[in-house]
């Protein structure tokens, strides 16, 4: 169930979406999202179990499922338990973005050294893909779950606290009642990863700033160093 309008959103929620409405829209694109780079993480795991980027191997994996199940299970019915399982989201998000600095390290110093998936182009190619697609959730996840408050307390703010997205800074394109979303997050951390800069969404505070500023220099070490030794392998 998408973000209501401001004229439907006093109507009662349909059985089985009250979960829904009180998390501020639907857990489903963000829960598909982690199921499938869940997926290629294992399968990237199965397929090079002895030269794993992060030296945990299952240790991704592991947040994941965690924080499928806090989003699942979670019943924010109350503002203690919503501010609860924020909480938890936020804290098992904050790990996934650590492991993501931790895997771009970890390759990084691959790279430099000469070692492990850096000789092979086609496994040094994967393996940096699952980073850079790791990365990317993580980092959308945490825009998602930090920007004016998390989803709930954004249906409540009528102006934008963190990221200003060009239907807040145009109200004239947007429908009555819009509010970013999780695919509106991320699109803004592949366009922020890709760019290594703003594109059409504006980091408004200090926190979003540093964010971005983080997840471009993570991406630019990937580009800038695996594209580069990928292509000196395969010629």
């Amino acid at each position: 169930m998408a973000i209501e309008s401001e004229a439907t959103r006093a109507e009662p929620a349909p059985a089985g979406d009250v979960t829904d409405e009180l998390l501020g829209e639907s857990r489903w694109p963000p829960l598909v999202t982690i199921v499938v780079f869940m997926a290629l993480n294992i399968a990237a795991r199965l397929w090079l179990p002895g030269e794993a980027v992060v030296r945990v191997p299952w240790l991704l994996p592991t947040l994941e499922v965690a924080l499928l199940i806090v989003l699942i299970t979670g019943n924010p019915s109350g503002v203690v338990e919503r501010r609860r399982l924020r909480r938890v989201a936020l804290a098992l998000v904050y790990l996934l973005v650590l492991a993501a600095l931790w895997a771009t390290s970890f390759l990084v110093a691959d790279l430099i050294r000469g070692k492990g998936v850096a000789n092979d182009a086609s496994e040094l190619l994967a393996s940096g893909a699952i980073v850079f697609l790791g990365n990317n959730l993580a980092f959308a996840l945490l825009y998602w779950l930090v920007d004016g408050g998390g989803p709930a307390a954004r249906l409540r703010r009528p102006r934008p606290v963190d990221f200003a997205f060009p239907q807040h800074l145009s109200p004239e394109v947007a429908p009555p009642g819009w509010r970013p979303v999780f695919f509106d997050y991320l699109y803004l951390g592949f366009t922020n990863s890709m760019a290594f800069s703003p594109t059409d969404v504006m980091p408004l505070t200090h926190r979003a700033k540093l964010a971005m500023v983080v997840q471009s220099t993570l991406s630019l070490a990937l580009f800038g160093l695996v594209v580069a030794r990928a292509v000196n392998a395969f010629t």
